[in-house]
Order: structure tokens, then C-alpha cells, then sequence
């Protein structure tokens, strides 16, 4: 039997894709191509929200065939509907070269063109979203998606879900529930896994290195430092924490416009806070490896929040605000985690403190967070979209 030829239309080349493609690339049943439709500079990763300049320090585009688009947009890049216009997909799709089109999201240009190009050729398309209804949205951005969306979402030959939340916005807005396949966020846990096992040995030098003490229970937060995230909602909490536990500390692992703020705040108050800065890929590893948790206290903008399968991948359990997307899938409470709702900063704090008096339960929490993690690895996702092909093509 043939293998199924499926081109995958991407705005970018994203880290947490690259292991997923190689691995779809390698299966047997399957013949992938990827196809960008822009490669993003170091100074639009600063402007998307990093904070600093820079490029992966990890090959986002070996072991899988891909082609960069031309993008004739006017303004290209990252955050405009507009950014990514790359009408040659249409012929690509047209000249009847897949028997389907895996198209991540669907608010950009590129995308329209790309489901356009399906619907009118006979191919099928699969849409993949990790959106849910537990975004805040305006009275008329809800009402106009009410209207809108169920006219094309109910046109999908495949809805691919990345959890729970997602499965059930594709459902509000019209999906057929045999149309609805889980595909999961993954993160590439045996590099998370093997890179922070590798540098535990050097955790008191680390912790000496980022101001934290060896004996000290360290929560970390990882990404940009942008509203959504709330990286300030950290800082407080860690600082409240520590006034009633000493042992508490926390490190903050990234940059962003938020960073100076978040700096002042703990100058002011003499928190117990270390600020790492921007780590590459390949240095991310070994800030989990120092830490007991990771807090990600982010609004609902926050749709999964892949920090938390990289830490759980190096054996730390999670703390996340009750609209972070993923928690539905990955957090169980007092087994892998826990949740606060959003804003209460005296409530994630008190979750801070029940972990750092418990360090034994921590530890248990830790483990059973490294086994929850292993049914969200790449070769999962490959697993499920092989199974849906095999659905929607038969």
C-alpha cells in the first residue's frame, strides 16, 4: 500500500514542531513535506515577545523535507492576519501532489488559501488549534465567531485537538465529534529528560551561579515577560511566600518588557528572587534541573503553555493558573500539581508553600509529572494523526 502524501503548512519554523516532523518523516506510512510560509529574524523574535535577539541554538529544520514559501505580504511576519500571503500554495495543492493538507491554525492568510485550495481540488484538509473558550473575548468578537465559524469548522474533513479544551471549541463551534482527533501538544522529552538529568550533578554550582541556595526549595518560571503570562503575579507570590517560609526562592528564566518591572519590584522588596534571563533551547534544560516546580501563572491567553511539558519532561510538577490550557490534560491535583485561580496571588502562594513543606511529597509529585508527560511526546502525536489519516482517507 502506498504511503499517504501529506503536506503540512506552517507559519514558521517552531521548536516544538521540529522533533514531531522528523519523526512523521521517519514513519513508514507516511510521504510529509513542510511547507513555511516565513522564516522569522532575530530582531521579529524580540518583537514577538522574547525580549533579546536571537536564533535557536537547535536545527528546527533537519531530518524532514521543507520548503519556505514566498511570502509576498507587504508587511511580512508574525501577529498580522496579513503576514503570511503565499498564494503559490494553491497551485501546490491544486496539482493534486497530497491526499491531504495538515494546516496549523487558521488566522492567518496563508491558511485561507491553503483550505480554499483543498476545498476546491477535492483534498483533504485537517486543521490543528489549541484555542479554547476560556479566552477572554469582547461581547462582539463572540458574537461574530458564533455567526462565522461553525460555516467552516463543519467543513473540516479532520479537527485536530491538542486537549481537552480544544476539542471542546472545536465542538461549540460545529465540528462533528467523528471529526475530532486528539493530536497533543508534545515537547521533545527525552532531550528535556536526558539534557537535565545530565546537569544535576552541577546543581549546586548552578544554584550558586543564578544567587540560589543550595538547600532551598526554587519554583521556577519560565517565558516571555508579557501581560498574558503575568510574570508579576510570580514575583508576589514568591515573595508573600517566602515572608512565611524561608526556603522558598524562585527563578525567572526568560526576558521580555515585563523583566524591568518584575527586577524593581524584587530590589523593592527584597524577594527572594534570581532572574536567569534568556536561555537558548539547549540551556533551558539545565535551569529546570536546579528547580523543585514551575509556576506558570499565565490568563487565558495562555493556550497550552509547553513550558509546563518541558519541565514535567525533567521531573518537576506544575503549578498553573485555572485558565492555562493545559491544565485539564496534565495537571492532577496533589499528583502532578496543582491550580490557583487566575490573579490570586495569595492562592498561589499558598500552593507554593504546600510543596515546599512537604519536600518528599515534591519529590513524589516530580516523578509521577515525568510518567503523566510520556503520553504527550512527539511519537504520540505521530501515532494519533497516523490513526486519523487512516480514518478520514478510508
Amino acid at each position: 500500500m502506498p504511503a499517504t502524501r501529506l503536506a503540512i503548512v506552517a507559519t514558521h519554523p517552531i521548536q516544538y514542531h521540529a522533533k514531531w516532523y522528523q519523526l512523521l518523516a521517519a514513519h513508514p506510512e507516511l510521504k510529509i513535506h513542510v511547507y513555511y510560509c516565513h522564516q522569522a529574524t532575530p530582531s521579529e523574535q524580540a518583537s514577538a515577545g522574547f525580549g533579546v535577539e536571537f536564533d535557536w541554538d537547535v536545527s528546527l529544520l533537519s531530518g524532514y523535507p521543507f520548503t519556505f514559501l514566498k511570502n509576498v505580504s507587504a508587511e511580512p511576519g508574525l501577529g498580522r492576519f496579513g503576514g503570511f500571503d503565499t498564494p503559490e500554495i494553491k497551485g501546490i495543492i491544486r496539482r493534486h501532489e497530497y491526499d491531504a493538507v495538515m494546516i496549523n491554525g487558521w488566522n492567518y492568510k496563508s491558511a485561507w488559501q491553503a483550505i480554499r485550495a483543498c476545498w476546491k481540488s477535492g483534498t483533504k484538509v485537517l486543521v490543528r488549534s489549541d484555542s479554547h473558550l476560556h479566552t477572554q473575548r469582547g461581547l462582539l468578537i463572540r458574537i461574530a465567531k458564533a455567526a462565522a465559524y461553525p460555516r467552516f469548522v463543519s467543513r473540516f474533513d479532520g479537527c485536530l485537538a491538542v486537549g481537552k479544551w480544544s476539542k471542546e471549541y472545536f465542538l461549540r463551534y460545529g465540528a462533528k465529534p467523528e471529526r475530532v482527533f486528539l493530536i497533543p501538544h508534545a515537547a521533545d522529552n527525552e532531550f528535556f529528560s536526558c539534557e537535565a538529568e545530565r546537569a544535576r550533578p552541577m546543581r549546586s554550582e548552578l544554584r550558586k551561579k543564578w544567587g540560589l541556595d543550595t538547600e532551598a526549595i526554587v519554583v521556577a518560571f519560565s517565558g516571555k515577560f508579557i501581560e498574558k503570562k503575568r510574570p508579576m503575579d510570580f514575583t508576589r507570590a514568591v515573595h508573600l511566600g517566602s515572608r512565611r517560609c524561608s526556603r522558598l526562592q524562585g527563578l525567572m528564566i526568560g526576558d521580555g518588557a515585563l523583566r524591568p518591572a518584575c527586577e524593581q519590584y524584587v530590589r523593592d522588596h527584597r524577594a527572594p528572587v534570581s532572574f536567569a534571563g534568556f536561555l537558548n533551547q539547549s540551556q533551558i534544560p539545565s535551569a529546570y534541573a536546579v528547580c523543585d516546580a514551575l509556576i506558570l501563572p499565565s490568563d487565558g491567553g495562555e493556550t497550552w503553555g509547553l513550558v509546563v511539558n518541558e519541565a514535567m519532561a525533567c521531573g518537576l510538577p506544575a503549578i498553573v493558573s485555572d485558565q492555562v490550557g493545559c491544565g485539564p490534560d496534565l495537571i492532577v491535583p496533589g499528583k502532578t500539581g496543582s491550580t490557583f485561580p487566575l490573579g490570586d496571588v495569595e492562592a498561589l502562594a499558598n500552593q507554593m508553600l504546600l510543596m515546599a513543606d512537604d519536600p518528599a511529597r515534591l519529590a513524589d509529585m516530580g516523578g509521577c509529572a515525568a510518567r503523566m508527560i510520556n503520553n504527550y511526546s512527539p511519537a504520540a502525536a505521530v501515532g494519533n494523526l497516523v490513526e486519523c489519516l487512516g480514518t478520514i482517507l478510508n
